[in-house]
């Protein structure tokens, strides 16, 4: 197994391309194989990405690229290598419609942008150019049509930025005198 990589917070506004758009109900497992949730090696992990939906997805992601679902987008068990996966290969944020709760916090906990956007599914197409400014939680399009969500709340923002909970906590406890920790 290698070790889990460290990523950076995302920058103020997210530029990219819409990478893939799923369905309603999309378990995340789905997007490396369920036979293969409990590797980390991102060789291996690459290899599997999106091979059953696009087989030259990991080929076309770019750094800044997004996802789109549905409703209750990661339905299923909150596994992590999925999104390590498509983290590896440059996404940069989820846009959906809703998450499940468990996949909602797990990648929120990892310091990935997760946005309720309220007819993202149907408001862009794959290969869509989107500039996400994920604190405002909106999503300008090229033709200028703008799609706005729900701003995180300024715990997840301070979470996102920090690059992940554990660094949030980590920052947050460093300077505390040991009888106040």
């Amino acid at each position: 197994m290698s070790a889990l990589r460290d990523y950076p917070p995302p920058p103020d506004v997210i530029r990219g391309r819409v990478a893939w758009i799923f369905g309603d109900d999309f378990d995340i497992d789905l997007v490396i194989g369920v036979e293969n949730i409990k590797s980390y090696d991102a060789d291996f992990l690459r290899s599997k990405v999106m091979r059953e939906f696009d087989p030259t997805f990991a080929d076309r992601v770019r750094p800044g690229d997004v996802i789109v679902g549905g409703r209750n987008f990661g339905y299923g068990h909150p596994h992590y290598p999925p999104m390590v996966a498509l983290r590896d290969l440059g996404i940069a944020a989820v846009l959906a419609e809703s998450f499940s709760p468990g996949f909602w916090r797990g990648e929120t906990y990892n310091g990935m942008p997760l946005l309720t956007v309220p007819g993202i599914s149907t408001g862009v197409t794959k290969g869509d150019n989107v500039a996400v400014d994920w604190r405002a939680a909106t999503v300008r399009l090229d033709d200028g049509t703008e799609l706005r969500g729900t701003p995180p709340s300024d715990r997840v923002r301070r979470v996102i930025e920090a690059g992940g909970s554990l660094k949030l906590l980590l920052a947050e406890h460093a300077h505390q005198p040991a009888d106040q920790a």
